[in-house]
């Protein structure tokens, strides 16, 4: 199994070659932890990671 893609601007699991979110396409797939943010505006990890939109996103990108 092929390891996801992130994306190295605002760390979202990307299906394809291109960012829903920033529609960057500068992705890697060296990444480590994930986390899913389900309700970002009350949730204190997405505050910290400065995350605004639910979804899947690495903890740390390399």
């Amino acid at each position: 199994m092929a390891k996801k893609k992130v994306c190295k601007h605002c760390k979202t699991f990307v299906k394809g070659n291109e960012c829903p979110l920033c529609k960057s396409t500068d992705l890697t797939t060296s990444w480590k932890g994930r986390v899913l943010i389900v309700q970002a505006e009350k949730s204190e990890i997405a505050q910290k990671m400065g995350i605004k939109e639910k979804g899947e996103y690495a903890i740390k990108i390399k």
